[in-house]
């Protein structure tokens, strides 16, 4: 790390002290005065204008103004109270209120004495208020010369409480900035920085702090970001060369008659040309003797199995033995119910392994998996069990990796002497931008195309006032010979309340479905794993017209002839998951329909949600909208959450930053692989301190 002074604890800044450092350092992570030199400002507001209270509108806005206060009193509210001051100017008098820090403000504010008072106005009734302002003499405000775009900094309740305001942050600022004297360190290459038009790196840090205008604050936010960005692609990009170079992996250079035989003989339908291009990429990727990593991504329906099918093949052929993992027992059964069905005209070998399979066939699938007798093993993370031992396992197929750990994916590569070839496999299309971050280390694959003569699922919105019109549809579907499901939200901290919702529902959809004109299977998390079975095996042979349950059909079922999907309460699921629901429908060749029900009070994003489902049935623009609404973090649950601490880039406004810095190291990368050029020495040091795992943000302080 360089050893300068942004090193040093931020208790010795001028302003600091033991207590108030304890607080940053609780509140905002800040350590050092390098770690407040990288606190950014969330936004910038214009401190040269000042307002007059004749001029104030209602409108949530942060505004500045002049006066001085003329009184100050307490006023009850219930059990709490308010403290309020009568602020006036030359035009009129509005309020100014604090609910917190009531005795500081009362014992510290001067009456009479000519203050600036920055913050959002509101109106109540006639009178303007304006709640925990940030506030100074006039005569301290005008003894410096005011930024036209001030920073507004990061702040928490218990640092307003404390009365670190951002008044305080903005002189802890200057503080810090008359000591630092260009003490930062350039990253990037003099060849980065002029062929990318980037701002250098010290000014960049002083310019957005303190902007001297609006155009050189654009080019330091452009270049912290290009930086931020530059270095994850640098490390993802060498995560996947030095796997390519390094991680050996067996060489499938055969295409042999098991993969021929089906391919040519036993294929059910022909191939899209996404699947043959998916094919082809994994191929050659496991023809070289590098270890393969490659993310197949396909909306729901899209063909993956066919897919992992022939990849097994491959590995088959090359005399290897394959695994398909799933997260749930209902997805492996799903997985080998669909492999045994396509390979059963083949003398291949398929089985089956999850808790609830017997122990006796258990051992059997032990003992012919270590004979070689058994060519592919479908299972849940049985599969990775230390007494599971393959003869000679080549490659490993993982459906909706972000479901399992990183040492439950780290114990597959133990599996043989050499790592098997990895394939994993998700129906949750990934954006763009997430995909070239969070998976940037591995080969991505995508099936962007559905196999002909799928027909587009028909999605409507339903408010309950529609629902005695929504049963009379369904009645009208099942007469046609189709079946239903109608899927209930679980949302764990409620649990209690949605099992009721789920016995509610049920039985309304009974007494309307009533026997023995309808039957109606219901199936819940509560049930036993052989009801469970039971109920959904019904529904599979058609015994039940309806299926009432809860999202633990999300993935895993296959019913062609099931063409209505009913959402109940649709505005309590995530977009990926109403996409995920919606898949369940639309297998066979009947039009099928997905009819999202909630009730009319709707939250904006919930409203957004629900016109995304309908407008559109591609995964990758919903999910994109997902992306915007819930951020990466949310979306990418916990995998590499610390490409999600973005300090200063946002991965869903800056995706054309993204991709430019992800071009230039390339570039880099291609003629300079182990970074060992003078002109890039800047960029090497940087990577050495990331790869000693302290975190980019700490060596640039």
């Amino acid at each position: 790390m360089p050893q300068n002074f942004l090193s040093t604890p931020i208790e010795y800044l001028n302003g600091v002290g033991p207590q108030r450092a304890k607080l940053l350092r609780t509140e905002l992570g800040i350590d050092t005065y390098g770690d407040l030199a990288n606190l950014f400002p969330n936004r910038y507001v214009d401190k040269t204008k000042y307002y007059k209270i004749n001029q104030l509108i209602d409108g949530n806005t942060q505004v500045q103004v002049i006066g001085k206060i003329i009184s100050i009193k307490t006023v009850p509210t219930g059990k709490l109270s308010r403290l309020v001051a009568t602020f006036i100017d030359d035009t009129g008098k509005m309020e100014l209120v604090w609910f917190r820090g009531q005795k500081y403000f009362k014992d510290n504010l001067k009456l009479n004495q000519p203050y600036v008072v920055f913050g959002k106005v509101q109106r109540y009734g006639a009178t303007f208020s304006m709640a925990h302002p940030d506030m100074e003499l006039l005569k301290d405000h005008q003894s410096r010369a005011q930024q036209a775009m001030a920073p507004i900094y990061p702040s928490t309740e218990t640092l307003a409480k404390r009365k670190i305001t951002n008044v305080y942050m903005v002189k802890l600022m200057r503080s810090l900035y008359s000591e630092i004297h260009n003490s930062f360190i350039e990253t990037l290459s003099e060849e980065v920085l002029s062929g990318y038009s980037l701002m250098g790196k010290n000014q960049a840090m002083k310019e957005v702090h303190f902007p001297s205008t609006a155009r050189h604050l654009q080019a330091a936010r452009y270049r912290l970001k290009f930086e931020e960005l530059f270095f994850i692609q640098m490390e993802l990009l060498l995560k996947n060369k030095v796997r390519k170079s390094k991680i050996k992996g067996y060489p499938f250079q055969e295409v042999g008659d098991n993969f021929l035989d089906f391919y040519n003989n036993h294929l059910p339908f022909e191939l899209t040309g996404a699947q043959k291009r998916v094919v082809k990429e994994i191929r050659a990727d496991m023809g070289t003797g590098a270890h393969m990593n490659r993310l197949l991504q396909g909306d729901v329906g899209s063909g993956k199995t066919i897919v992992a099918v022939l990849t097994c093949l491959l590995a088959i052929d090359n005399g290897f033995q394959a695994c398909i993992m799933a997260p749930t027992e209902i997805l492996a059964q799903q997985h080998y119910a669909g492999v045994a069905e396509l390979l059963e005209k083949t003398d291949l070998s398929v089985g089956l392994l999850t808790g609830s399979v017997k122990t006796k066939e258990r051992r059997e699938l032990h003992e012919r998996l270590e004979d070689g007798s058994l060519h592919i093993l479908i299972g849940t993370h049985a599969l990775i069990e230390d007494k599971v031992k393959y003869k000679n396992l080549g490659v490993a197929i993982v459906d909706e990796q972000h479901r399992f750990g990183v040492a439950q994916r780290a114990k597959l590569w133990k599996k043989n002497e050499l790592p098997p070839h990895v394939l994993v496999m998700t129906a949750t299309p990934i954006p763009r931008t997430l995909a070239m971050s969070v998976y940037g280390d591995l080969d991505v694959s995508v099936i962007d195309e559905l196999p002909p003569g799928r027909k587009e699922i028909k999605t409507v919105h339903r408010y309950d006032k529609n629902r005695l019109g929504v049963f009379k549809f369904i009645r009208d579907e099942i007469t046609k010979g189709r079946q239903v499901y109608v899927v209930y939200p679980l949302i764990e901290e409620s649990e209690k309340l949605d099992y009721k919702d789920l016995q509610d529902g049920y039985e309304s959809i009974v007494r309307e479905f009533p026997l023995p004109d309808y039957k109606v299977s219901i199936v819940h998390g509560k049930m036993k794993p052989e009801d469970k079975d039971w109920e959904m095996d019904r529904f599979v042979k058609g015994e039940t017209q309806i299926m009432v349950a809860t999202t633990v059909i999300e993935v895993g079922v296959n019913v062609p002839n099931a063409s209505v999907m009913v959402i109940e309460s649709a505005e309590r699921f995530g977009l990926s998951q109403l996409h995920q629901l919606r898949g369940r429908v639309g297998r066979g060749a009947d039009q099928s329909f997905c009819i999202l029900m909630t009730g009319f009070k709707l939250s904006k994003e919930a409203r957004t949600r629900m016109e995304t489902m309908v407008r559109t049935t591609d995964g990758f623009e919903i999910a994109e909208v997902d992306l915007k609404l819930r951020g990466p973090g949310d979306l990418m649950g916990t995998r590499q959450s610390g490409i999600m601490n973005l300090r200063m880039a946002d991965l869903v406004k800056d995706q054309q930053i993204l991709a430019i810095a992800r071009e230039a190291a390339s570039k880099v990368l291609k003629e300079d692989p182990a970074i060992q050029l003078d002109k890039n020495q800047p960029i090497k040091r940087v990577m050495a301190y990331l790869q000693s795992k302290k975190g980019f943000w700490k060596y640039i302080s």
